[in-house]
């Protein structure tokens, strides 16, 4: 994974949230707050769409993602590095045993990367990120996608975009914040388009909300809890999306 180096705290990003918080706790309270109205699954699916097609989620993380992913009943591939493959199968064979019909029978995990995916030429139809791949976005990542999708095969990737309560929590000048997602910026100069949507940190309380701030983030979170006048916080993500050029048209990876 990528280390968000315009981050204060220096965390990893994780695939599952858009940060790694200090305690399992945090992020499970997190994992549970984040867009608890479904907004950004529900971009995705009308995005690519899902259903019914081949679509590779690059780090699978946690499986979190993967588990809302399989939901819209796509054949789901779903990639993270070798050493992270145990970890991500025991927790989608837990959540398949949890709930049988939630699509995960037709889930497949298999180890690759954004750049290295290891999956054949022209092989599915939709690759989706959260947070954690293609960021800049990576040439190599996208000459990697272009390869492994089929003709009008659509890559969706999914970052920070800013201009809300949570971007209160890190530096200002983050490039999620500033240059990603301006007119002139790598993703719309690289013939992406941007859909963004407005979701929430929704949360049962205020003093729940305000333990979180406080626990995970320090300081700023602080700061920002004591601002608090509902128990939610705005949060704004960019789905940056593009369909694969046609073949006389891709760039050659090498």
């Amino acid at each position: 994974m990528r280390r968000c180096l315009s981050c204060p705290y220096t965390r990893l990003l994780v695939a599952d949230l858009p940060l790694a918080l200090p305690h399992q706790e945090l992020a499970a309270q997190l994992a549970s707050a984040l867009d608890v109205e479904g907004k950004i699954l529900r971009a995705l699916e009308s995005l690519g769409p899902i259903a019914g097609r081949d679509v590779v989620l690059v780090n699978g993380d946690g499986g979190l993602r993967a588990r809302q992913l399989a939901s819209l009943g796509g054949r789901l591939t779903v990639l993270d590095r070798p050493d992270r493959l145990a970890a991500l199968t025991a927790a989608l064979t837990a959540a398949l045993t949890a709930t049988p019909d939630a699509g995960l029978s037709d889930v497949t995990i298999a180890a690759g990367e954004p750049g290295s995916t290891g999956l054949p030429d022209a092989s599915v139809d939709a690759i989706v990120s959260y947070w954690t791949g293609y960021c800049g976005p990576d040439p190599v990542e996208i000459a990697e996608a272009d390869r492994v999708l089929r003709p009008g095969g659509r890559l969706l990737i999914l970052h920070d975009y800013g201009r809300d309560d949570v971007s209160r929590l890190f530096a200002p000048d983050r490039p999620e914040y500033t240059t990603w997602s301006h007119r002139h910026g790598p993703f719309l100069r690289g013939g992406f388009k941007i859909r963004v949507i407005h979701c929430f940190w929704t949360f049962d309380s205020i003093e729940e909300a305000s333990a979180l701030l406080c626990d995970g983030f320090g300081e700023a979170g602080a700061a920002l809890a004591a601002t608090l006048g509902r128990p939610r916080l705005s949060y704004n993500v960019a789905i940056y999306h593009r369909t694969r050029p046609a073949p006389d048209a891709v760039p050659d990876a090498a």
